[in-house]
């Protein structure tokens, strides 16, 4: 995936999704303790609990067995191929055999995953360490080929091979499509916050066309993209690296990858680091608030910071005054989109896109200040229209990245959908709104595309104990976007061994981004040390 900035981990798509108007003091004491379960408990996501699986009653998630079965041995005694990467000096690239599923092994069906590496330089060798920047479906090869070294400093890289491996469905491992570029451009144009009947229909025909034609495109592997299955894929190729243990650092949803891991092989985790939680507790349809309300904390906290500056397009008040301005702004676009100088207006709906895009970093808010007020101010909506399409991934040849078509892919497949009719998302209208005065109404009706999914969902919200695994590092920034700081809470609380690290501040993610995080996760994977119970980063 191209970025004009840092590498930024995903996990919403295309529209957005949306969150809880309550504390994080509210959240935890409605959540279980890690021992708390209900339901048939099964390695493959548990039960589905009631009204789609909530936070109160996730049932716990088993570990495997720890003998390999006799059909999985080849695949984890299987020996890798490696050779240069193409353009990419300092970095070897190999295919990982896998199944296409687990529970009904036919070598007929594997699948290959593409894996990268750059060795560790030095003689004192810890292991591989493992990569993923979130999505779900973005790619870990790219991510390790392009970030490894702006993220982990010399003497992580020294000591550890950096690793990236593609999951199922994703990168170059028999990436999931749906629709050629002028489709998706099609797509994108849609209204996604539909005023009437019509255009709620014309929603709803918009996703079943996109559900369509991921069916008819990857349609053998839409039942085996879980994260459960990709949780499995990562421990046959620690093994065939030749490691007794699992080193992981996972952003955003693979922090969700890096917990079903080590739900499933607490024996074998290593040091895990997860940035940016995701609490696999939560149903979708909470999921969905909660992730509204994190992105209304941080358009509040880049519309105060937009206010103290001169000319900001939000006015010089923050707070309700500007999300009213800039509501009011998206109401004009859904009557009248902005010329871009393209044949591709700036719709509501992609406005929206590119102010979530800029709110993922706080590198990014001059950027954002900028657009808002070429499109406000000016008539000019291409500079929103540029953040856009680096989120949804749009090249300047007109063809998109397969992470918007993995994302909906793995997400409907993990938990049943929040929503499946236009009258239920009427129904849940005034809570998200509530949640996110700004965000609300996209995030909701977003919902509804699980709804017409072609594949029943195969998990459902879990809790993740990992008992008797080595110590869990939790890093949860406190005014983040797009994983809100209770979730790392959440999952830290549930670990048996996790540690919650909190960075007071803002945006997405904040290791390789923040001084003190980064020394206490390299003392954690260099030293063993870790972070006291409480601690914190400014």
């Amino acid at each position: 995936m191209t970025r004009k900035t840092r590498y930024l981990p995903l996990l919403t798509v295309g529209a957005l999704l949306l969150a809880s108007a309550c504390s994080s003091e509210e959240r935890a004491e409605e959540r279980p303790s890690p021992t708390q379960s209900s339901g048939e408990e099964t390695a493959t996501g548990g039960s589905e609990s009631s009204e789609g699986g909530s936070a109160i009653d996730a049932p716990a998630l088993d570990p495997l067995p720890e003998e390999i079965s006799a059909d999985l041995q080849p695949y984890y005694e299987q020996e890798l191929t490696w050779r240069g990467c193409t353009g990419v000096p300092g970095f070897q690239c190999a295919m990982l055999t896998v199944p296409l599923d687990y529970t009904s092994v036919d070598p007929a069906d594997d699948i290959q995953l593409t894996v990268t590496r750059a060795r560790a330089g030095g003689a004192d060798r810890l292991g591989a360490l493992l990569m993923n920047p979130g999505g779900p479906g973005a790619s870990a090869v790219d991510f390790a080929q392009s970030s490894a070294s702006y993220i982990f400093p010399a003497e992580v890289r020294e000591r550890y091979d950096m690793v990236g491996l593609d999951a199922r469905g994703t990168g170059g491992s028999e990436p999931i499509e749906c629709l050629t570029g002028p489709e998706m451009d099609a797509s994108t144009q849609v209204d996604r916050t539909p005023d009437d009947a019509e255009e709620q229909q014309a929603l709803l025909t918009a996703h079943e066309e996109f559900a369509a034609g991921c069916q008819a495109n990857s349609g053998r592997l839409l039942e085996h993209i879980s994260t459960i299955e990709s949780a499995r894929d990562m421990d046959v190729l620690r093994a065939v690296l030749g490691d007794e243990r699992l080193h992981y650092v996972g952003f955003s949803y693979g922090t969700k990858l890096g917990a079903v891991y080590a739900g499933l092989f607490p024996q074998r985790v290593g040091h895990l680091v997860l940035d940016a939680a995701v609490d696999p507790r939560l149903s979708t349809l909470d999921l969905d608030r909660e992730q509204a309300g994190g992105f209304e904390t941080a358009f509040r906290s880049f519309a105060e910071h937009c206010a103290a500056r001169n000319s900001c397009p939000l006015g010089s008040e923050g707070g309700d005054d500007a999300s009213q301005r800039l509501s009011a702004f998206f109401a004009e676009l859904d009557e009248k989109p902005l010329a871009t100088g393209q044949d591709r207006p700036l719709t509501e709906s992609l406005a929206t896109t590119g102010v979530a895009m800029a709110l993922y970093s706080e590198s990014l808010w001059s950027q954002l200040r900028q657009a808002l007020s070429a499109a406000m101010n000016e008539g000019d909506g291409s500079p929103l229209l540029e953040l856009a399409d680096t989120y949804n991934e749009r090249e300047a040849d007109g063809s998109y990245g397969t992470t918007m078509f993995a994302f909906p892919a793995i997400s409907c497949l993990d938990s049943p959908a929040a929503t499946t009719t236009p009258e239920e998302v009427l129904a849940q209208l005034p809570a998200y709104e509530e949640a996110s005065p700004t965000f609300g109404r996209d995030f909701a009706w977003a919902t509804l595309l699980c709804g017409v999914w072609p594949v029943e969902p195969s998990g459902s919200p879990v809790t993740i104990a990992a008992a008797g695994a080595d110590p869990i590092l939790v890093i949860g920034t406190t005014r983040d976007p797009a994983t809100p700081y209770a979730w790392s809470e959440g999952l830290a609380e549930q670990l048996e061994s996790g540690i919650l690290l909190t960075n007071d501040g803002d945006g997405h993610t904040a290791y390789g981004d923040n001084a003190c995080i980064d020394a206490m996760v390299n003392d954690y994977l260099l030293e063993n040390v870790s972070p006291e119970e409480g601690a914190s980063c400014p």
